[in-house]
């Protein structure tokens, strides 16, 4: 019987080695490195060095007048918001924006050629004086016009251009991402890899050093002619260059006729095109990112806090629907965001941390808790603590375990990036 089965083994390796290839390529998992909670869009005439810290101030002199305590706190986030005050107003002061992308699409609008030449020019000058300075946000990046034949050269010239002008300057910034919108079809993406090819070739850059997004906006991009979701398809068309899938809420929406009074990232269409995002990412590396709220926080105390208490709920809600990321569009919502993160993972976090105390020791814990369930918890505690809503030290007492064996039960690699 031992001799039998270990013919069969060695017959399914052979039979299914090519599987197991295929399978490891295409689902490498979690790359281990910070993902960042928002991505804050700018339209890039309106961007300068120093934004950031611009941004946290503005944002941090509205939390002082509209959140003075804990109880303003838990009125707008809940009761687990009421203790991360300090922790917001810390987040603003040393890392208001997690993720910056300088926009020339939909933000920028249409100008002649020329004008968007010289505000390719100047902002990547801008963006290479912040680097230079330490003041750029730890991830930054452009939106340039979609790959359709309406705006594709365009779209082409601004990203040359855009490489180009950051490479006369000193290169391209660590964590620098490119998103391509309005993608209809796969071969849009296919085609965008053959340009960042040809532009690493061009300016001597390393082969993969030229990331992008893909923003799921667009009924094609969800559901294709043939009836099945061309996602999984596109991540493929990446060839590793794929970092992240993001959901463009008023775009999508209003492709499907939505009545704009309604259109909103929790809209049951908006949360079947994310169901379809996120099962196409899972297990690529490739990260989700939610939209935005174009509600902005502004005017009379009351109608600031209203504001802020359904951009928290919308981050919430995405957080628990497993979207760690999305977008911020104005510096008023920055407070909401952060709150609304920090209180989601400290809020948690004691609970976490003992589940996975009591699975790795085999004691009980009121839960039957399986190695997946393990995989989570430890995943959402490094997720706080990238955050910075949980404290390196915090995280080692509560469980009782180090980073380096928390990211292996995370199936993380050792190596992460803060």
């Amino acid at each position: 019987m031992t001799d039998l089965a270990s013919r069969l083994a060695a017959a399914l390796d052979r039979e299914l080695g090519p599987v197991d290839d295929v399978l490891a390529a295409a689902y490498p998992g979690d790359t281990g490195s910070r993902q960042p909670v928002h991505t804050v869009y700018v339209p890039a005439d309106r961007f300068h060095r120093g934004l950031a810290a611009r941004w946290g101030a503005e944002a941090r002199e509205l939390f002082d007048a509209h959140a003075r305590g804990p109880s303003d706190l838990r009125e707008c986030w809940g009761p687990a918001a009421a203790e991360v005050g300090d922790r917001v107003r810390a987040k603003l002061s040393a890392d208001p924006v997690e993720d910056l992308r300088i926009d020339f699409e939909d933000g920028f609008g249409v100008r002649p050629d020329a004008e968007e030449d010289a505000e390719i020019d100047r902002a990547a000058e801008e963006l290479s004086a912040d680097v230079a300075a330490g003041t750029a946000p730890p991830f930054t990046g452009i939106r340039f016009r979609s790959f359709e034949a309406a705006t594709r050269r365009r779209g082409v010239r601004t990203l040359a251009g855009f490489v180009a002008a950051l490479c006369a300057r000193g290169g391209v910034p660590p964590g620098f991402v490119v998103t391509l919108p309005k993608v209809t079809a796969t071969a849009q993406v296919t085609a965008l890899v053959t340009v960042l090819e040809a532009l690493e070739a061009e300016h001597g850059l390393p082969v993969g050093a030229l990331r992008f997004e893909i923003q799921v906006e667009t009924p094609q991009s969800v559901l294709g002619p043939d009836g099945t979701s061309p996602l999984p398809g596109m991540i493929a068309a990446g060839r590793g260059r794929c970092a992240g899938l993001h959901y463009g809420t008023y775009d999508y929406s209003a492709a499907l006729g939505v009545a704009a009074e309604y259109q909103s990232t929790e809209h049951p269409a908006a949360d079947h095109a994310k169901a379809v995002m996120q099962v196409a990412a899972a297990g690529t590396g490739v990260r989700l990112s939610d939209g935005s709220t174009n509600v902005v926080p502004t005017g009379s105390p009351g109608e600031v806090r209203a504001a802020w208490t359904l951009h928290g709920r919308l981050v919430r809600r995405s957080l628990e629907r497993g979207f760690y990321q999305g977008w911020d569009l104005h510096p008023a919502q920055l407070p909401s965001r952060f709150a609304a993160v920090f209180a989601f993972f400290s809020g948690s976090a004691d609970g976490a941390a003992a589940r996975l105390r009591a699975y790795r020791d085999r004691v009980d814990s009121g839960f039957l808790d399986e190695p997946a369930t393990a995989t989570a918890l430890a995943g959402f505690l490094l997720r706080g603590l990238d955050c910075g809503a949980v404290d390196e030290q915090w995280v080692r007492e509560a469980t009782g375990t180090t980073l380096p064996d928390l990211a292996l039960l995370a199936r993380r690699p050792a190596h992460r990036v803060r």
